[in-house]
């Protein structure tokens, strides 16, 4: 059944005001996070809007995605105009987040010193490449931490180091800000002052890696690339079975392994004391997972699939993101929502969106506003700063806004 969107005033962080900086995944991240839990998140946006609203192939879906539950105002803070009403908006802020690289936002009076001095519980969230270090002033993309960071070395066959499939670290550090902005908010509300968070890239990876370091640190053995490891479990893996399909396929314990071979008609597998416990089996792989692949290639997916659910046996099809919007769990869950597009050839069409992945009382955190167009609140905003309209318009005339 499909889960209710919570309502508006019913989420945590109705009231808090946020304005972000950011641009491209990893801020914005930061921003989504705060804006879906009920804040109301401002995005600060140059005259020519962020740049990943015009991004093409895996960009295409960065602005929709991660900006959906925000307002947007256009300031040029290269004029004084326009950085003026920047920091007018950064002092009504709660929290205020940005991902520039380092000294960026001090050039305009921007930095958490500034703010602090004017809004002492103003929390201030940096999303860096690095934490304050040798490496801080280095440019970092999420491709870079992955590959200096262990990740691509993980995720690749042994010499063919490969990012992963999406943007983990800009992901996983904007959530990691807004973790810290959470934190900073109880303490807040302690003591009645805000205070810096710092989160990023490559220490995100670095976490992402943690129990490949600790497998070396304890066992002496270093992490050998995902294709290549040593699985702790025999059966976790994938098989092509009839008509060219795959399936992921899994036996975690014991218990599972019996089960896995009576729905299976492997008796004599089951029997054969070479694979009767799972370290014995994970010795025999080299044996074992050929003669699975050669059993299982005679069955379709389909059938795989009745005869492991019937039997509460962990599996997965393989799946192309595209198949998701047709998954009967998510439509009938409520995990996808729509969004008006805001740019692009396809701009005031519909699409769908993925949500959070979790509740709150039983209800999904939905879309409350569509991501926006650019500077689509910029006259709403500047007003409720006190500028008139006669100011606004000379603001525009002077490109300060848009």
């Amino acid at each position: 059944m499909t889960q209710p969107c919570a309502p508006s005033n019913s989420l945590p962080l109705t009231g808090l005001r946020v304005v972000e900086f950011t641009h491209m995944v990893m801020g914005p991240t930061c921003g989504m996070v705060l804006a879906d839990m009920g804040a109301e998140v401002i995005k600060v946006e140059p005259i020519d809007g962020d740049r990943t609203r015009h991004l093409l192939g895996a960009g295409a879906g960065f602005f929709p995605m991660f900006n959906r539950n925000k307002k947007s105002i256009a300031l040029d803070l290269h004029s004084p105009e326009g950085a003026d009403a920047a920091r007018r908006l950064a002092a009504t802020a709660d929290v205020v987040a940005e991902n520039f690289k380092p000294g960026t936002m001090a050039k305009y009076g921007l930095d958490y010193a500034a703010l602090s001095k004017v809004n002492e519980r103003v929390i201030y969230v940096s999303h860096k490449g690095f934490l304050p270090g040798p490496y801080e002033n280095r440019p970092a993309l999420d491709e870079v931490v992955q590959m200096m960071g262990g990740l691509a070395y993980m995720t690749g066959r042994p010499g063919d180091p490969l990012r992963a499939g999406t943007s983990v670290n800009d992901i996983m550090g904007g959530m990691f800000g807004a973790i810290g902005a959470l934190g900073a908010l109880i303490r807040r509300g302690i003591t009645g002052k805000g205070q810096e968070v710092q989160s990023a890239l490559f220490e995100n990876n670095v976490f992402l890696v943690g129990q490949h370091m600790l497998q070396y640190a304890i066992t002496g053995q270093a992490a050998a690339p995902m294709p290549a490891r040593i699985s702790p479990w025999a059966v976790y893996d994938v098989f092509t079975v009839k008509n060219g399909e795959q399936i992921f396929l899994a036996a975690v314990s014991d218990a599972q392994w019996a089960t896995f071979c009576d729905a299976l008609g492997l008796a004599d597998l089951k029997a054969d004391p070479d694979y009767a416990s799972n370290n014995e089996r994970v010795r025999r792989r080299a044996t074992l997972i050929p003669a699975l692949r050669e059993r299982l290639a005679h069955h379709d997916a389909g059938e795989l699939t009745a005869l492991l659910l019937a039997h509460e046996l962990p599996f997965a099809p393989i799946r192309r993101p595209e198949e998701l919007y047709d998954d009967e769990h998510l439509l009938a869950t409520g995990g996808l929502a729509d969004i008006t597009l805001p740019d692009g050839e396809r701009a005031g069409q519909t699409a769908q969106t993925a949500l959070f992945p979790f509740t709150l009382d039983g209800q999904r955190l939905g879309v409350r506003l569509n991501p926006p167009t650019l500077g689509q609140h910029t006259g709403e905003l500047l007003a409720g700063l006190g500028y008139s309209a006669q100011e606004i318009s000379a603001l525009r005339q002077a490109r300060a806004v848009a």
